[in-house]
């Protein structure tokens, strides 16, 4: 019998990390403003930035802290209205309300992608940013989203947390707003267990950033961004220490070569996958938008005819096939399931979301996953929902 594939651990480090990793330790000097011009820190920032195509880049220490950042970089009033998905991770409604400032969050489809007229509706005078998540990866119809947003002069951050490699009409997912935010915890295309970083093109708004992620005195002079944004702001904004260490930063850059075949593999996987699975009566597996060219390093599935004591039976039988299967509205205080946001208070009815997230499936699938692993998987899904189905249709 097959073993069940490990979906939870990351690709190795390149083995590149090694010296420089090595040599910190030996020297101590893992704060990046006390190394010399040629920090790791700063040198991520510029190959990160080299490679999105984006004039700067500030690594910080988490994707969460990157979002937060921007939003305070931006200067929203206190209690500024910002529209996020109703499908996202509570890290996203938690760096809004950190900004001091208000979530509005946005009806998303069973395509897990934020529902236009919902988003069109909301966007109305009272909004003065708006975030978008590209949730587990799935790219909402940012055509319409900049066009709406730029008719009123609204600024869009993008949370790519989970969209590094993806590609929208050919141009990289993070670079379409006016600020992209991506993550390299764990389970994402870059692993540094935690760490984040932000890109953009506009000058103030990341020598803003710089300064509040921890730039104090003139520590800004070692960042490669024009002098002049620095020169206004310089004690002007508070400091909240979000920095990211050279450890990481040693982690991450031998790392970012290694994107381009991450993301051919994971799409490859995903795609087989999809396909075996959207051959079941039970499941299906949404399209990709037709701009869209994903980076997916896992899988989303929708429940098709299922109850809710089916589904939760699916999930059990799946586990006991040995996939273990996320139900995002099912499984106990999931964080994407925006009803657990009880931070932000009265919390609205959003009934297209809530449907989603009922039959909403999600499995881990790296890249790193060989054919007999996806097959397993998908032979593990498929089993168990016809065996659920065919129990209660036995019954019924």
């Amino acid at each position: 019998m097959a073993l069940a594939p490990n979906v939870y651990d990351a690709e190795p480090i390149p083995e590149a990390a090694r010296a420089e990793i090595d040599r910190l330790l030996a020297s101590g000097d893992l704060f990046r403003y006390t190394s010399p011009e040629a920090a790791p820190v700063a040198l991520l920032e510029a190959e990160f930035a080299a490679f999105m195509g984006a004039k700067y880049a500030l690594a910080v220490s988490s994707c969460s802290a990157a979002l937060f950042l921007s939003l305070k970089a931006l200067g929203l009033p206190h209690d500024a209205r910002v529209l996020i998905p109703a499908f996202t991770f509570a890290a996203v409604p938690s760096a809004v309300v950190h900004a001091e400032c208000v979530p509005v969050l946005v009806e998303v489809a069973s395509n897990y992608r934020i529902d236009m007229a919902d988003f069109e509706a909301k966007l109305d005078d009272s909004i003065s940013a708006v975030l978008i998540s590209h949730m587990r990866g799935h790219t909402s119809d940012m055509d319409r989203v900049m066009s709406l947003a730029n008719a009123r002069g609204i600024p869009v951050i993008e949370d790519a947390a989970h969209s590094l490699g993806t590609l929208w009409n050919g141009r990289k997912i993070g670079t379409i707003g006016k600020i992209g935010c991506f993550s390299f915890q764990s389970y994402k295309l870059i692993n540094a267990g935690e760490g984040g970083i932000l890109v953009t093109d506009d000058a103030e708004l990341v020598a803003k950033a710089v300064i509040m992620s921890g730039a104090y005195e003139h520590n800004w002079q070692k960042h490669d961004v024009l002098a002049a944004p620095f020169a206004e702001w310089q004690n002007r904004l508070p400091l909240y220490n979000l920095r990211m260490q050279n450890l990481s930063a040693a982690v991450i850059r031998p790392q970012i070569p290694e994107v381009a075949r991450r993301v051919s593999d994971g799409r490859a996987n995903h795609d087989y996958v999809a396909d075996r699975l959207n051959t079941s009566t039970w499941i299906t597996v949404p399209d990709a938008l037709p701009q869209e060219l994903r980076a997916p390093d896992s899988i989303q599935f929708n429940l098709d005819g299922l109850s809710e004591a089916d589904a939760r039976a699916f999930a059990k039988v799946a586990a006991a096939n040995g996939v273990k299967v996320q139900i995002f509205g099912l499984s106990a205080d999931n964080a994407r399931a925006f009803w657990n946001w009880q931070f932000l208070g009265d919390l609205p009815e959003l009934p297209q979301t809530r449907a989603m997230l009922m039959r909403a499936c999600d499995v881990r699938l790296p890249a790193r996953l060989q054919k007999a692993d996806l097959d397993f998987i998908a032979n593990a899904l498929i089993a168990a929902a016809d065996q659920v189905m065919g129990e209660t249709r036995a019954v019924a």
